[in-house]
């Protein structure tokens, strides 16, 4: 496994970052193909086994119960809390990012993950409803007192997000180092605003769905799994698209099969390709997990980085969350 630091934060983090989603207690208003405890165990000990130091979950995964597997399998594995990197998140949930609702979530989730910090915090979609300066102060003061290492946000407008940057740096308030937002070679509407507001700020970049719900690890568009059957979000994300995206899932295959790779490495390679510090693979199965961690070593040529990208066609803005309109 490589390393790098996460921003300018130094947090040292492996270049693949373990996506909790996957793990809770599976429901029918959340996720119905999320793994167990015992099956939670086993993967965070093989991540563990090949070098994965850096871990994402969230106060909504599962209505907290990611937090719980998690906290929980680190526990049995008797790992030492300074050697791995937590990540959690506050926004689905009452009161959004106001400053009550930041001050109740967080000692939530450190409380479920049986900790006293968390090394990153993240807002997890931009809050319409509360000035920015109240959000941007009550994190700073969660940082000022140890509860929080460093300051992440999630899928947002690029404006919002420069906006932000703008009030913490005004304030002398601490500042986002890390965005976590929508990107892989089936969405890339953020590299047109988001991300160069990103590089402008030396943010560092931690995809979500960086394999597109699974659709960039297998050719065609249908895998028959348990998440692909019953997940109705990815369906929204990607299946109007799907003509389109086959184009680039086929040259995800061609170019994996040039290469004696995985479709898995190729994806997560040309992510890293541009510049992502470290992308969120949330998988379910063990050989998944070691196909992604490969994908560190595997170095995509120019070439192949162009070729896998010409097909893409805009897309409709998926993550960030438009303003409400009144009814």
């Amino acid at each position: 496994m490589k390393y790098t630091e996460l921003g300018n934060t130094g947090i040292r983090v492996s270049r693949i970052c373990v996506g909790c989603m996957s793990y809770g207690k599976p429901s029918e208003d959340f996720h119905l193909w999320t793994l167990g405890p015992d099956e939670t165990r086993d993967m965070v000990k093989h991540a563990l086994d090949l070098g994965v130091n850096f871990f994402d979950t969230a106060n909504c995964y599962s209505h907290g119960t990611s937090e719980e597997y998690l906290s929980r399998a680190l526990r049995q594995l008797g790992v030492n809390r300074h050697d791995v990197v937590v990540a959690s998140k506050v926004y689905f949930n009452d009161g959004q990012l106001s400053p009550e609702a930041i001050q109740r979530e967080i000692e939530g989730s450190l409380s479920r993950l049986g900790t006293d910090y968390l090394d990153l915090y993240y807002i997890h979609r931009f809050d319409y409803n509360t000035p920015i300066e109240d959000t941007l102060y009550t994190l700073h003061q969660l940082v000022k007192a140890g509860k929080v290492r460093a300051l992440g946000a999630s899928a947002m407008y690029g404006y919002q997000f420069h906006n932000m940057m703008i009030a913490a740096e005004r304030n002398g308030w601490t500042k986002f180092s890390v965005m976590q937002n929508h990107h892989n070679l089936l969405y890339r509407e953020d590299e047109r605003e988001l991300i160069p507001i990103c590089e402008q700020y030396g943010i560092a970049r931690v995809p979500y769905s960086p394999l597109a719900g699974g659709h960039l690890t297998h050719t065609g568009w249908e895998s028959g799994t348990k998440r692909s059957n019953t997940d109705t979000n990815m369906r929204f994300k990607y299946d109007r698209y799907k003509e389109n995206d086959l184009q680039i899932i086929n040259r995800v295959d061609e170019v994996a099969r040039r290469n004696g790779v995985s479709m898995t490495e190729v994806a997560l390679a040309w992510l890293l390709k541009k510049g992502v510090t470290a992308p969120i693979v949330g998988a379910t199965k063990v050989p998944h997990f070691d196909s992604a961690v490969r994908a560190v070593d595997f170095i995509l040529s120019d070439e192949d980085a162009a070729y896998l990208e010409e097909p893409y066609e805009p897309h409709i803005i998926n993550g960030a969350r438009p303003k409400p309109t009144d009814v």
